[in-house]
C-alpha cells in the first residue's frame, strides 16, 4: 500500500504530542529561551528560574500554612463554574473519558487521537489516599458540559536523600474551543489550592514544552512491533535503499521468549518485588516511594491496563519488569481503527547488586545483558498483546538496552518540574546530542503516566 505523505505528517504530530514534546530544552541557547519575565503565569509560582544557580536544595517557599490557603476558588467567567469530579459515579467518570478522548492529544485534522479507557482513568486516578476534591473540573453553567479538568493524585517522592510529601499532576485538560480563555493557570491555581489546603506543599509534573526550570529532561524512543501496520498508517516511513521486506524482518521478534522463568506477577510475590524494588530504586536521585499498597494498586489492580511479570529462579525473584497499554484511535482509515501501544513502566533487576558503584563496568555488563534479555521478552509479551509499537524513554537505566534492542530516537523530549522544590539538574540518559547514554545513565527513577 502507498504512504500518504499528509497522513504520514499528521501521524508524526501525534506522535510529537504523545510524548508531550513541543520544545527541547538542551537544544535551546540561551537567547533563544523564553525569559523568566515572559511567562505571565509561571513567574508567579514558586519555581526556580532558569539562572537560578542551586546550592542547597529543597522548597522554595517554606513558610506557608493551610490556614491562610483561602477556602474559595479564584472566580471564573460568568458561563462557567467549578466542580468536582467524582470519578466513581459512571456518569461523571464518563465525562472525563469524553473530554479526554476527545480534546487531550489530537492532531489538527482531527486524524488520530488517544484512546483512554475508563478502567485506565480508574487506575490512575484512584490510587491509595486519592481524593476526590483533587479531581478539578470547569463545567458551562447553563449545560453543566464538563469542559476543563486536571488531576492531583498523592505522592511520596525521593529527592536524593530527602522525602518530600508531594502529588503528582496529571491530565491538564481544556476543551479546544476553550483555549483562549486562559483556563489553564486558573486551574493549576485551584488544584494547588486543594492540594494545600492538605498541608502538601510540592508537586511532581512533566511537559514537552520547556517551562522554569526542569529539573531533568529525558527522551522517548519507540520501537516497533508491527512494522507493516505501522508504515501503512504514516506512523514509519520507508527508509532510502531498504525494501518493506527488509524493514519487517528487522523489527521481527522471535517467536517465543527466551527468558527462563518469566512469568506473570502474583500476589503472593509482592512483598519479594516490592524489596527488589526498592533496592533498585536506590541507585536514581528521583523516585517515587511506594507503600506496598501503593505497590500493589500500581501493578495489579488493572489486568487489562498494566502488565505485570517477574522471573523466578531457584524459589527466588530476580527481576521484575512491567509495562501499560494505552492505544490511540486512528480515525478515518479504512484498513485499521486503533494502533496498539505499550509503555514500559517499572522493572528492577539484581543483576548488578554485588557491585556498590552502579557504573561499574562489569557490574553494568551484567546489567546490560539481563535488561536486554527482559525487554526483548517484554517486546514479545506486548506484541502477543496486539501491540504496535512500544515505548520507552531514556529513564531508569534504560540507555542500557534502548540501541541494542532497536529503539529509535523520538522527536519527544519529556521535561521533569518540581513545583515548589529547588533541586540541581538530574541526569535524563542523554548525551549532549540527545543520543541515548549507556554510560552516565539516567538518575530519573520515577515513571509518569
Amino acid at each position: 500500500m502507498a504512504q500518504d505523505p499528509d497522513q504520514a505528517k499528521k501521524l508524526q504530530e501525534l506522535l510529537k504530542m504523545l510524548s508531550l514534546s513541543q520544545n527541547d530544552a538542551s537544544k535551546l541557547t540561551q537567547p533563544q529561551r523564553k525569559q523568566f519575565e515572559e511567562y505571565k503565569f509561571w513567574k508567579t509560582q514558586p519555581v526556580p528560574r532558569f539562572d537560578d544557580e542551586v546550592e542547597d536544595e529543597g522548597p522554595i517557599n517554606s513558610s506557608q500554612r493551610p490556614e491562610n490557603i483561602p477556602n474559595e476558588p479564584l472566580p471564573l467567567l460568568s458561563e462557567f463554574e467549578w466542580c468536582t469530579v467524582d470519578i466513581t459515579d459512571p456518569h461523571q467518570l464518563e465525562d472525563v473519558f469524553v473530554l479526554l478522548n476527545e480534546n487531550y492529544v489530537e492532531d489538527q485534522d482531527a486524524t488520530f487521537r488517544f484512546n483512554y479507557s475508563r478502567e485506565f482513568f480508574n487506575w490512575s486516578l484512584k490510587p491509595p489516599g486519592w481524593r476526590k476534591d483533587w479531581h478539578v473540573g470547569v463545567r458551562t453553567r447553563q449545560s453543566k458540559r464538563l469542559v476543563a479538568f486536571i488531576s492531583a493524585v498523592p505522592a511520596t517522592l525521593r529527592v536524593r536523600t530527602k522525602l518530600v510529601k508531594s502529588v503528582e499532576i496529571n491530565f491538564l485538560c481544556i476543551h479546544k474551543k476553550l483555549r483562549s480563555k486562559r483556563l489553564t493557570p486558573i486551574l493549576i491555581k485551584e488544584v494547588t489550592r486543594r492540594v494545600n489546603k492538605q498541608d502538601i506543599w510540592q508537586a511532581l509534573y512533566t511537559a514537552g514544552v520547556v517551562l522554569p526550570s526542569p529539573a531533568a529532561t529525558c527522551r522517548y524512543a519507540h520501537r516497533p512491533l508491527n512494522w507493516s501496520k505501522l508504515y501503512e498508517v504514516g506512523f514509519t516511513g520507508l527508509p532510502a535503499n531498504a525494501s518493506k521486506t527488509q524493514m519487517i524482518a528487522k523489527y521481527t521478534l522471535p517467536k517465543e521468549i527466551d527468558t527462563p522463568g518469566l512469568r506473570p506477577l502474583e500476589e503472593k510475590d509482592l512483598d519479594e518485588v516490592y524489596d527488589l524494588l526498592e533496592k533498585y530504586q536506590s541507585r536514581f536521585d528521583l523516585v517515587q516511594v511506594f507503600t506496598k499498597e501503593e505497590f500493589r494498586h500500581l501493578l495489579l489492580s488493572s489486568t487489562s491496563v498494566v502488565y505485570s511479570y517477574v522471573v523466578e529462579s531457584n524459589n527466588k525473584i530476580t527481576d521484575f519488569v512491567s509495562f501499560y497499554s494505552l492505544p490511540f484511535t486512528v480515525l478515518n482509515n479504512p484498513h485499521y481503527k486503533e494502533l496498539g501501544i505499550g509503555y514500559l513502566f517499572y522493572y528492577a533487576s539484581d543483576a548488578d547488586f554485588d557491585y556498590s558503584d552502579r557504573y561499574d563496568s562489569e557490574g553494568s555488563l551484567k546489567l546490560k545483558k539481563r535488561l536486554n534479555r527482559l525487554i526483548s521478552d517484554v517486546c514479545i509479551k506486548a506484541r502477543d498483546l496486539k501491540m504496535d509499537v512500544f515505548n520507552a524513554m531514556s529513564c531508569q537505566d534504560n540507555s542500557l538496552f534502548l540501541d541494542d534492542l532497536k529503539f529509535g530516537p523520538g522527536d519527544g523530549f519529556l521535561n521533569f518540574y518540581l513545583f515548589n522544590y529547588r533541586v540541581r539538574p538530574i541526569l535524563g540518559g542523554l548525551r549532549k546530542d540527545n543520543s541515548f547514554d549507556a554510560e552516565k545513565r539516567s538518575n530519573v527513577g520515577v515513571v509518569m503516566l
